[in-house]
């Protein structure tokens, strides 16, 4: 798996998360998955995401997206 899946993949995990627990804990965690689609925003245009480093410091092999 590419680095690019891999966040991808991690990003996909955390909006199903968070929209479960939304529905089924409380109301506000909504929140959690506008912070997941701001992050992923601010990533298509700066470049920066720190689930990239982090599975580039896990040893995952790099892709197109994130150098």
């Amino acid at each position: 798996m590419t680095l690019d899946r891999a966040v991808m993949a991690f990003a996909g995990v955390m909006i199903l998360l968070s929209v479960v627990l939304t529905a089924w804990v409380s109301p506000y965690w909504i929140w959690f998955t506008v912070f997941i689609g701001l992050n992923m925003l601010q990533a298509a245009f700066t470049g920066f995401c720190p689930a990239a480093m982090i599975f580039r410091a896990l040893g995952v092999k790099a892709g197109c997206a994130f150098h």
